[in-house]
């Protein structure tokens, strides 16, 4: 239990520096958050949790494939954004538009020989 307090409390450390960082300079704050820091931490977990060379492998290719639908979105909301949408509907369509594209990820990528 104290391992998986510990595995939360430092995750939530970092997401809430970034926001801290991200206030003082967006710039910063991106270059923060495009960092794979998370899945660093997860490769770290799920290494030290199996010790299993294959699930790290398996894990790391799905990640990268899973990254790549995740990125319109990053186009999408600046471009609401700068056109006059609010935030949270900007946000919304963000999230609903990487869902699809994580569905359709998850439908085809398989068909296409990918391991998800």
């Amino acid at each position: 239990m104290l391992y998986i307090a510990i595995k939360a409390i430092l995750s939530g450390i970092i997401v809430a520096a970034v926001s801290e960082i991200a206030r003082r300079s967006p710039g910063l704050g991106a270059l923060i958050v495009s960092l794979p820091l998370i899945s660093i931490l997860g490769m770290i977990w799920l290494w030290r949790d199996t010790a299993d060379a294959e699930r790290m492998a398996a894990h790391v290719s799905a990640t990268f494939w899973y990254v790549i639908p995740s990125l319109p979105m990053f186009l999408l909301i600046p471009l609401m954004l700068k056109r006059g949408f609010g935030f949270w509907p900007t946000l919304l369509a963000g999230c609903l538009l990487t869902m699809v594209l994580y569905a359709l990820m998850t439908h085809f990528g398989p068909r296409l020989g990918l391991r998800l």
